[in-house]
């Protein structure tokens, strides 16, 4: 009896620096299970504890639309391996799809018209002018040719004054109209003016933003993956209603090619945790074997407990610092909880 008591006492010391994290030797292996990568430790080692929790080295990234609407399709399942930019979900998007032809149609019309204003008139347009203006021109020289004639016939009374009259009229008539025929020519001929080139390039542009901004928005009805990694949860189906207004992932997806372990240190330990050193995880799923692994980051700011344990009587309000330790193999599963010694003193046998 007192050999099994002395065994519950320090079954129950260990369980309890696990949770709080304090300094202490750590326990001998208990055998192959529980060595080191190396084969084993040796001599007198001093680690820190605190409880952790395993993540993808991408961490894990929850995915939703930008925008509000009902999803249509989602395309992959949990435990799928996804590539960077591959769909993974999309809303209903007939109305965004027309918006982005409308654009493209107005985007067309105002490059034909630019490009119109660039050439300039075609040459048979300024063929069309130039004929106008010399028939213009032979119109009106008749018609001079009658007034000068009519002119001396009223001079020598043998004219009525009337008849002189409308071919005046009649010659200053033709004559107005070779200067509106002329000014035809020039404005055929001639090329664009500035400020109608720039007012055309202006509106072409104004167009062709309209086209980005049609097709960035209806980029928000799907869900491209940002990493090459793994579908870790579905959280919602084809059907179901998503909104902006509050958090509605459709998938979570990491990058579990390595893996990491989040861990908590209490306060009191933090000054002895640092990057660079060797550290070893314990789950109850896998009895007393070691995972080993290297610290990888220190926060830099404290903050609340992350990983929560079973025990009643665990406090909520601890401050804590996050510690990030890369595993050495992959293997465990996204999410497991684990108790972390972080070695401060000593190292495992090389």
């Amino acid at each position: 009896m007192k050999r099994y008591a002395l065994v519950l006492a320090t079954v129950a010391a260990l369980a309890t620096a696990a949770l709080a994290g304090v300094e202490t030797p750590a326990p001998p292996a208990a055998g192959p299970a529980a060595s080191a990568p190396n084969g084993g430790a040796t001599g007198k080692l001093v680690w820190v504890a605190a409880p952790g929790r395993v993540e993808p080295v991408s961490e894990e990234m929850r995915l939703g639309f930008d925008i509000a609407g009902k999803i249509t399709e989602v395309l992959v399942e949990e435990g799928d391996t996804v590539r960077r930019e591959q769909v993974l979900a999309r809303l209903w998007d007939a109305d965004l799809k027309a918006a982005v032809a409308a654009a493209q149609a107005a985007l067309a019309a105002r490059e034909a018209e630019l490009e119109k204003i660039l050439a300039g008139a075609r040459s048979m347009e300024r063929k069309e002018a130039q004929a106008a203006l010399a028939e213009a021109d032979t119109v009106m020289r008749q018609a001079r040719l009658e007034h000068e004639r009519r002119e001396k016939l009223l001079a020598g009374e043998v004219l009525a004054k009337e008849e002189a009259d409308r071919a005046e009229k009649e010659y200053l008539v033709s004559r107005q109209r070779v200067e509106a025929a002329r000014q035809r020519f020039h404005l055929v001929d001639d090329p664009s003016r500035a400020e109608d080139i720039k007012r055309a390039w202006a509106l072409t542009d104004e167009a062709r933003a309209t086209l980005d901004r049609s097709k960035a928005y209806a980029a928000k009805a799907e869900i491209r993956s940002p990493i090459d990694g793994v579908v870790l949860r579905k959280h919602r189906r084809a059907g179901e209603m998503v909104s902006v207004s509050f958090d509605t992932p459709v998938v979570t997806v990491g990058d579990i090619g390595r893996l990491r372990v989040r861990a908590d240190v209490d306060e009191k330990d933090i000054a002895k945790v640092r990057e660079g050193q060797r550290a070893y995880m314990v789950a109850d799923a896998y009895g007393e074997r070691r995972f080993w692994g290297t610290v990888f980051r220190v926060a830099k700011i404290l903050g609340r407990k992350n990983v929560r344990t079973d025990d009643p009587a665990e406090k909520n309000d601890t401050r804590i610092l996050e510690v990030v330790i890369d595993l050495d193999q992959p293997g465990l599963p996204v999410g497991l909880r684990m108790d972390v010694f972080v070695i401060v003193e000593g190292e495992p046998e090389k």
